[in-house]
């Protein structure tokens, strides 16, 4: 039987693989998803694969039989050949839990883990449903998705690629980063606003008539780069399972024992990614979700509630930025199996701003889920706690997950061994980095240096020379224009 994937909620026909990859998101609004049972994997056989074997494995089990040997190709481009170090995934043990490195890649952040094999997805599907029109790629980014995205896709055959970013929510190395990019498939557009702002323009893209009937007569179609695309979650199920496989071969643990795993979290897609996994087979005890002073996601998962109508704070880690969490509707999908329900917390969500869950969803959640928070002092003294104590440096968002898994132990007296998520290598954000080992206040290029020089932890090979590379990308714009900017491109 074809495995076919569905909408969260309740107007969109199903999908195909393919069509789910190039369409990226639901057509009623809603978030595309699985509408069948995750395969359940053996262990055992999962335990002696390169990270190459292991993706195709699992994403293969995302697609019919016949499109195995496209997804092995695809594995091998993204992961195989020279964009990742050998070791794809280092697992460091740090005190007494584990730091699983999803930064080697090509922008120094965990983005790269998808974006990497995201466009090889786009141009397979665009290939196998015979698609001759060309593909624009529209991304939100709150730093990172950013420029993985236009890594990803720049030159890629038949593909346009725009981003739009808060043009003062983003981290002066992630703005660099972008502003910068070369490609002559792509364009990078600062807006007024935040990421929220960029990412529901992006969405109500999707479903504006005008836009459709535009694309049509210029023979172009819109497609996502965001973790609202189903293509940019699923290859995140694979390291989860990698991470466990090495702790297994390291002898940390045996085979069949649970662990838990801590995630910083903003727009929640890398969290759910494992709870995908989870249901695949990983033993996993509990999710611990990692938020910033932007704490939805941790009133969300204490209370049951999602209530966005309250103030949004500008921090110290950016890309946790975020009041609307898009990938929390699939898990709400999910723990529910109700469209209908689904449907109406989100009509609630866009219209009074606040939803909650009925009790027998909640406690579902909360059986697997458990969450914590840091304000910008906290992600300040966890970074300086775990260099003094370990000597390992962490970036902002995964000093969250430090300091969030630090004080859940501590209230919960769970020992369970752990995994932290680093989602960031910690030169995206030096200058916070080194204030908080210091606290010394830096201009971000004199804080690269300096950081090094005080920690002798080298600067990844992505983020060497940036401040010389050349601004390509200066036009900035009023939220209230994103849709009429895409147009535009549309027509050109």
């Amino acid at each position: 039987m074809e495995k076919q994937y569905i909408s969260t909620r309740q107007g969109q026909k199903p999908l195909n693989f393919y069509e789910a990859i190039v369409q990226g998101i639901g057509d009623d609004g809603g978030l595309l998803v699985p509408d069948f049972d995750f395969e359940k994997l053996n262990l055992e056989s999962l335990l002696n694969l390169n990270y190459v074997e292991l993706a195709s494995k699992i994403i293969s089990t995302f697609v019919d039989e016949d499109g195995h040997q496209l997804i092995r190709e695809a594995c091998q481009k993204a992961y195989g050949d020279g964009l990742f170090p050998q070791e794809v995934v280092p697992v460091v043990k740090v005190g007494k839990d584990y730091i699983g490195e999803l930064f080697q890649g090509p922008t120094a952040a965990f983005k790269d883990m998808a974006l990497s094999l995201l466009p090889h997805l786009m141009t397979l599907s665009l290939k196998q449903l015979k698609e001759t029109r060309e593909v624009m790629i529209l991304a939100a980014t709150s730093g990172d998705t950013g420029k993985a995205a236009l890594e990803g896709f720049k030159d890629v055959e038949g593909t346009k690629i725009i981003v739009f970013y808060p043009s003062d929510g983003v981290s002066n190395i992630q703005k660099q980063q972008m502003v910068s990019q070369t490609g002559k498939n792509v364009e990078v557009i600062g807006i007024t606003g935040n990421f929220d702002d960029a990412q529901t323009a992006v969405k109500q893209a999707f479903n504006s008539q005008e836009l459709k009937e535009v694309s049509l007569q210029n023979d172009v179609f819109l497609s996502s780069a965001n973790s609202i695309n189903v293509g940019r979650l699923i290859p995140q199920v694979v390291y989860y399972f990698y991470s466990y496989m090495q702790l297994v071969r390291d002898g940390e643990i045996a085979m069949g024992d649970k662990i838990n795993f801590c995630v910083p979290s903003g727009n929640f897609g890398n969290c759910l990614a494992g709870w995908f996994a989870k249901n695949m087979g990983l033993p996993v005890n509990q999710f611990i979700a990692g938020s910033n002073k932007n704490n939805i996601l941790t009133d969300f998962f204490n209370t049951g509630e999602y209530d966005a109508n309250r103030e949004f704070y500008k921090t110290n880690a950016p890309a946790m930025d975020i009041l609307v969490s898009s990938n929390l509707e699939r898990l709400v999908y999910f723990m529910s199996e109700d469209k209908a329900k689904v449907g109406q917390y989100m009509e609630e969500l866009k219209t009074n701003g606040v939803y909650k869950v009925d009790a027998a969803t909640f406690a579902r959640i909360q059986s697997e889920f458990k969450a914590g928070c840091l304000s910008e002092q906290e992600v300040l003294d966890a970074i300086k706690e775990c260099y003094d104590k370990t000597g390992y440096l962490l970036d902002t968002h995964t000093a969250i997950g430090y300091g969030v898994l630090k004080n859940y132990q501590e209230k919960s007296g769970d020992d369970t061994k752990t995994v932290i998520l680093s989602t960031a290598s910690p030169y995206k954000f030096p200058e916070s980095v080194y204030y908080a080992l210091t606290n010394e206040d830096l201009d971000v290029y004199e804080a690269i240096d300096k950081l090094e020089e005080y920690t002798k932890v080298p600067v990844p090979k992505a983020l060497q020379g940036i401040k010389d590379r050349e601004v390509l990308h200066t036009l900035q714009i009023n939220k209230e224009d994103i849709i009429a900017t895409i147009k535009d491109r549309l027509t050109k």
